[in-house]
């Protein structure tokens, strides 16, 4: 959540473990683009499009970087 609520488009005030970034949060498709990119460097490594794209709360990038093995490798 620490990562997610430094993300400048977002309002921490907003934020909640089930904020839908689309339709909670107002993020459009770069943001979210952009939000995974930085998830990616956080976390030290790629999502796939086709993971990244079923992502639409923190909720569901908390539970994909728990469910990794390969955090911080």
């Amino acid at each position: 959540m620490l990562v997610l609520s430094l993300y400048d488009k977002i309002d921490p005030k907003k934020l909640t473990m089930d904020s839908d970034f689309v339709n909670d949060l107002g993020l459009d498709s770069l943001d979210h683009v952009e939000m995974i990119m930085e998830m990616e460097e956080e976390f030290g490594f790629e999502i796939p499009d086709g993971d990244a794209d079923r992502l639409k709360t923190p909720r569901d990038i908390f539970q994909y970087i728990a469910d990794r093995e390969d955090v911080y490798d």
